[in-house]
């Protein structure tokens, strides 16, 4: 493999003992699917973060790159582009960023490109644009390795000096060739001169300029790789591909049910013998209350799930590192195009069943306004991973689990994955009516790269892994605590002579009591209704409400959850809350976020009353026909 090309010159950053100098802060920038992120995560490790810059809603990776020397250089890895004129607000903001244009961000002291050493000729262009803005610039050329398996080749040193700045045939993947990185932030060479393309803002001349580069840098790409022709002609193929992408959904489904569930029972166990040992080891009274009833079963009745989320986020890691995602988008290109969208709406939809607050983020890269606004309204229907803990909560109480075929998928899993369903429909139905009312635009074509088909990198699954664990435990540490600690203290009000009401009495009853009526023709009764004014907060919030309610409550404080619930819902209530947690907004982040993707509060206000009138509707008619058919 060749050496990567050294520029000499000055640099201005900052002083290293040697007399080197060492940039502070470098762009991690690239085309998608190139693999900069997998090699983001290779050089940061676990010292990393995720931030929005000030006022901008777009996700981005910062981190710590440390030297050998001791030094550590900030990088920054922006959205994926694939040019400097950017079409969409994520592509805007990595062009800002470089130019030095975006508020709260100082220009970058160098740049790393990163290109997919497979798609040269295309990605070459990218390359002439970034050099041009003067920057000392690094271009790692990834994949190194799967070009090789291909019999492709490239001569990094005669590319270098068709770029003027330095080469590097690498692979993110497995590490190899990356010494180019410390090579090149501490010899700090200087910026490379502006590259003399012809017509500078003719793609055409640009695209053959690129051309010319790449094959005079004796540059050969092999051939797709058999296998992934093949796989293609089945996962893309007009039946089978629709076929096999449904029965990978169930599979997700049944497995969440079939692993997650265990492993969920035995943290319930373990939490269970905290909760004893906090209990005797405190003082009967006020503070063992506040600990045992309002802090612990509170958030330990959320934290139970923990393994289930994160196995659904292993599980959308591993068919999105393998290149299956890809290939979903392509396949629901079709469902998108009738209700008026098209392929670029899965991904954030698909995200969507993590959380519905970077979803909404991700349709930035969404050209028309229009669709991206209906992207929007409809994301928060989609099933996210605060839902699956009253999900799975719920359908363990209610539904035996029986085998629907053979001993793969059960009922438990078919009651899961019907409402995932639901909640899609029921967003399929909305962005119809909005593409074909008040949110009515032109056709636009989608044109998605598909990447080859990979092994997923295990490293970085679990670093996705730990962000999704932390941010999770941070919100049961936070939002989730307060929430029940709150409701544990106005179980205590009015106080009596120093001694708190009866349940039954309580300041937090008299709440749940002026909303039943309300609620009663949904078969839910006043602690249900505390739990769903609670939920807003957080949607799994309404689960260590119902823990501090019934731990607090003398004749539930023995129950399990499950016993719990079912001396508060019938099984046509329970089915009647399943729904309406399907549809309802119930989502303060995710109302926040909506203003400021739109700048206006009408969306979100619009989007919480038609969410939360669909859901009643929904609702009573769940209730109503379950009362009739349920044995």
């Amino acid at each position: 493999m060749s050496q990567p090309v050294t520029l000499s010159g000055p640099a201005s950053q900052s002083s290293h003992k040697d007399g080197h100098a060492v940039y502070r802060t470098v762009a991690v920038v690239g085309p998608p699917n190139a693999g900069k992120t997998t090699l983001f995560n290779r050089l940061t490790g676990l010292r990393q973060k995720v931030g929005n810059f000030p006022g901008v809603t777009v996700e981005h990776h910062t981190g710590s790159y440390r030297l050998e020397s001791g030094d550590e250089v900030n990088l920054i890895d922006l959205p994926g582009v694939y040019s400097l004129n950017p079409k969409s607000e994520d592509e805007r903001v990595t062009v800002d960023v470089l130019n030095g244009r975006m508020p709260g961000a100082e220009l970058p002291d160098a740049i790393i490109l990163v290109l997919d050493s497979n798609n040269l000729n295309r990605h070459l262009i990218l390359a002439g644009r970034v050099i041009n803005l003067g920057l000392p610039t690094l271009v790692l050329l990834n994949m190194g390795d799967e070009l090789r398996k291909q019999g492709g080749t490239v001569d990094v040193l005669q590319l270098a000096r068709q770029l003027g700045t330095p080469v590097a045939l690498v692979s993110a993947a497995t590490g190899e060739g990356l010494s180019a990185v410390p090579n090149f932030l501490v010899a700090a060479p200087q910026a490379p001169e502006p590259l003399e393309l012809p017509i500078f803002g003719d793609p055409r001349h640009c695209r053959e300029w690129a051309v010319r580069v790449g094959s005079n840098a004796a540059y050969r790409r092999g051939a797709t790789p058999e296998w992934t022709r093949r796989l293609d002609s089945i996962f893309l193929h007009p039946i089978w591909g629709g076929v096999i992408f449904s029965v990978v959904i169930v599979g997700v489904f049944q497995t969440i049910f079939s692993v997650g569930q265990p492993a969920s029972d035995l943290l319930q166990h373990f939490l269970d013998r905290v909760a004893v040992q906090l209990a005797a080891a405190i003082p009967p009274g006020l503070w063992n209350s506040l600990i045992v009833n309002g802090a612990w079963k509170g958030a330990g009745s959320v934290l139970v799930f923990l393994p289930q989320i994160l196995l659904l986020f292993l599980v959308i890691g591993i068919l999105e590192d393998s290149g299956y995602l890809a290939r979903a988008a392509v396949i629901s290109d079709k469902v998108m195009a009738k209700v008026g969208l098209n392929g670029k709406s899965f991904i954030p939809l698909l995200s969507a069943y993590g959380c519905a607050v970077p979803a909404i983020m991700a349709t930035r890269t969404i050209e028309n306004k229009r669709d991206r606004i209906a992207t929007i309204l409809i994301a928060p229907f989609m099933t996210c991973s605060a839902r699956l803990p009253v999900y799975t909560m719920i359908i363990a109480a209610f539904i035996p689990n029986r085998p629907v075929i053979g001993p793969f998928i059960g009922t438990r899993a078919v009651a899961m994955l019907s409402l995932y369903v639901l909640g899609f429909l029921m967003a399929v139905l909305t962005a119809k009516a909005l593409k074909s009312s008040v949110l009515r635009s032109r056709e636009h074509g989608f044109i998605m790269e598909l990447p080859p088909y990979r092994w997923p990198q295990w490293k970085g699954l679990a670093l996705r892994l730990m962000d999704r664990c932390k941010a999770f435990l941070f919100r049961a540490g936070t939002v989730i605590l307060g929430v029940s600690l709150v409701l544990w203290a106005l179980t205590y009000l009015p106080m009596h002579n120093g001694q708190p009401p009866a349940i039954a009495d309580s300041a937090i009853a008299k709440v749940g009591h002026f909303i039943e009526p309300a609620i009663k023709p949904l078969g839910f009764n006043w602690k249900i209704g505390v739990g769903l004014l609670s939920s807003f907060a957080a949607r799994e919030v309404i689960i260590a409400t119902m823990g501090t309610l019934h731990g607090v409550d003398p004749e539930s404080h023995a129950m399990d959850m499950q016993q719990a619930l079912h001396s508060d819902l019938s099984p046509a209530g329970a089915i009647a809350l399943l729904v309406f947690f399907a549809f309802a907004m119930q989502c303060m982040s995710t109302m926040a976020v909506v203003r400021r993707e739109t700048n206006s509060w009408r969306w979100p206000i619009l989007q919480f009353l038609y969410m939360t009138v669909v859901a009643y509707v929904a609702a009573f008619i769940a209730y109503r026909v379950t009362l009739l058919y349920w044995n």
